[in-house]
């Protein structure tokens, strides 16, 4: 048993380790789970189409009706029935932070941002999914900055006796009121300090 668990391993580090270090490489594991290494990315992702259950807790609402997407740490997922499906997001999309691990590129001579297949360009309300630049040259490869050490989901108590959609419809409208404070599309720490002084305002505790 453990000479047939370790193949399939193997089979998939050796994939790795042949690839090019530039190419775009997204190998799909048995757990629906991609490795995206291209441009030295190197983090792990839900593959596209992978079902959840539920989306991840502090994920972000983009857009509205059909077209609303959940974005969290690089993945993008719409509504599959009672469920959620990872998703390629269109291009033009804006969300108003990037994700915490991600790659500063200049293709082109013009600033791009990479993270999980996805490039992003700024645009005055955050950064818009762009539509792949052509690759042609090799790329000015700039390391992003260490993230801040991750910050636990808070727990958020309803003190008014709201409903579990009432709290999913003032958690969606604080996220968007956060994006329009002073350097919180540059700062997770002030975004994040928005949408809970939103919260608290709307009869939330945050722990």
């Amino acid at each position: 048993m453990k000479t047939l668990l370790t193949l399939p391993l193997l089979a998939l580090c050796a994939a790795l380790a042949a690839a090019p270090a530039h190419a775009d490489v997204r190998v799909r594991a048995n757990i629906g789970m991609v490795f995206d290494n291209r441009y030295h990315h190197d983090h792990y992702y839900p593959a596209p189409g992978y079902v959840a259950p539920r989306v991840p807790r502090g994920s972000v609402i983009v857009g509205a009706g059909p077209g609303r997407y959940w974005f969290h740490g690089g993945v993008w997922y719409q509504p599959y029935g009672p469920r959620y499906r990872v998703v390629t997001p269109p291009v033009g999309v804006v969300i108003p932070l990037l994700p915490p691990s991600y790659v500063t590129l200049t293709l082109g001579g013009q600033p791009y941002y990479y993270a999980n297949g996805v490039y992003y360009r700024p645009v005055p309300e955050g950064y818009a999914v762009a539509t792949p630049p052509a690759d042609t040259a090799a790329p000015q490869v700039q390391p992003a900055p260490p993230p801040p050490p991750p910050k636990a989901d808070p727990i958020i108590y309803p003190r008014n006796g709201q409903s579990p959609e009432q709290l999913e419809t003032d958690r969606r409208d604080c996220n968007r009121w956060a994006t329009t404070q002073p350097n919180a599309q540059a700062d997770s720490s002030v975004f994040n300090r928005a949408v809970e002084a939103c919260m608290d305002g709307r009869g939330y505790t945050l722990k």
